[in-house]
């Protein structure tokens, strides 16, 4: 089964294919964003905060991380670090999308911030280049029902009640191995090897969570698997930014 970045069709058609990929994590992502619309307006935060951090920051984790711990009665420097972490993720994810995106520095970082997990993982093509129009188009459904679904739990939290007696809390995990396994099968081209990468970075994090501040098992994780990976996509040319087209 071929992965749906690995054809290079032509931008208009790698968009739409890219929103149609994204409309699973978008619905998932909704819920989501319901439980943190929730979290955030009984931790105290007002409506409009809430929406602003989702349509600023859109990152689940660094932001229920973040809310968290102002529920918990931790300081904004603690919520803040707390978040940096989480979202350190990214440096990595960033620095192995760069070559697929055209123009100055000041462009690419813009291009850059549409990253979320998913997205990132869909886009690869498996040979260390990503579909930057697949990516936007898989970015831009889950924005939309990220902010739809914090605006819906500040304003419904009534409605809901309890996210986790709903079997919301459930969804996070799922959410990441629906990626993992995306991933996974971009990476089968690695002689079997990406699935073993995977599994050192989900035991160096399972070790380091009660011993660590939240973000931290995620960033070392993410670190084990940058390097596990260089050896497997060191091989594939990559295009500079110029041949990557505009």
């Amino acid at each position: 089964m071929a992965h749906p970045a690995d054809q290079d069709p032509p931008r208009d058609d790698a968009f739409a294919a890219g929103v149609r990929a994204g409309v699973p994590f978008a619905l998932a992502g909704f819920l989501l964003s319901l439980s943190f619309g929730v979290l955030a307006r009984d931790a105290g935060f007002p409506a409009v905060a809430a929406v602003v951090m989702s349509l600023v920051v859109f990152a689940g984790s660094a932001q229920f991380a973040a809310v968290s711990i102002v529920a918990a009665g931790g300081g904004v420097g603690a919520a803040v670090g707390a978040a940096a972490l989480m979202n350190a993720r990214f440096l990595p994810m960033g620095v192995a999308l760069a070559p697929s995106l055209p123009g100055r520095a000041w462009w690419r970082a813009a291009q850059g911030q549409t990253v979320v997990d998913s997205s990132w993982a869909l886009a690869n093509r498996g040979d260390g280049t990503f579909d930057r129009a697949f990516l936007f188009g898989c970015s831009g459904v889950q924005y939309v029902t990220w902010a739809l679904g914090t605006v819906a739990g500040v304003a419904g939290g009534d409605l809901v009640g309890d996210p986790s007696a709903l079997g919301l809390d459930a969804i996070y995990p799922a959410f990441f191995l629906a990626i993992l396994i995306a991933e996974l099968r971009a990476e089968r081209d690695g002689g079997g090897r990406a699935p073993r990468v995977a599994a050192a970075g989900a035991l160096v994090a399972l070790v380091l969570v009660p011993l660590t501040p939240p973000g931290v098992p995620v960033l070392a994780a993410s670190v084990v698997a940058l390097v596990g990976l260089r050896g497997v996509r060191g091989a594939a040319p990559v295009p500079t930014a110029a041949e990557a087209g505009p």
